[in-house]
């Protein structure tokens, strides 16, 4: 197989994996979605409460749709969500204490699900797995910028 023929390959398996580890994610916690973990997790990595829009773009979903899954997780209690007191416009999202509560009781759970994921990879997989991840991030990334210099070009 060519080099090529590897990439298209691995381009088709991360959307294949994608569906799959979304359907895994799902069925490991009836009370959380994977894209609702996603979206717990990111809000815990920011240092100050983050803004809706913040957390949309880290986790590159549109604003709506983070939108949609927060008020869910605000119903189910995980988070609030309030104006901020600055910007009426913004909406802060911070977490509650059954987030930490309840994920605390997963936590065992999640270690266990992990190494099964990644069971048979040794230290040198890993490392290289995560720095083509990293490369494939950062090629997405400038992507991008090149999607939104030439929209702006075609809007001139």
């Amino acid at each position: 197989m060519t080099e090529l023929q590897q990439q298209a390959t691995i381009f088709g398996t991360i959307f294949i994996l994608a569906n799959k580890l979304q359907t895994l994610g799902d069925a490991f916690d009836k009370n959380v979605t994977i894209k609702q973990w996603l979206f717990l997790v990111s809000v815990s990595q920011f240092q100050e409460p983050p803004t809706l829009s913040e957390v949309a773009e880290v986790i590159g979903y549109s604003r709506q749709n983070a939108k949609r899954i927060a008020t869910a997780l605000e119903e189910s209690g995980f988070l609030t969500i309030a104006r901020d007191t600055n910007d009426a416009r913004a909406l802060r999202i911070r977490l509650t204490p059954k987030f930490s509560t309840y994920f605390a009781q997963r936590e065992k759970r999640e270690l266990e699900f992990i190494r099964k994921l990644f069971d048979g990879f040794d230290a040198e997989l890993t490392e290289g797995f995560y720095q083509g991840l990293v490369r494939l991030g950062e090629n997405i990334l400038n992507m991008e910028k090149e999607n939104e210099k030439f929209k702006k070009e075609i809007e001139e």
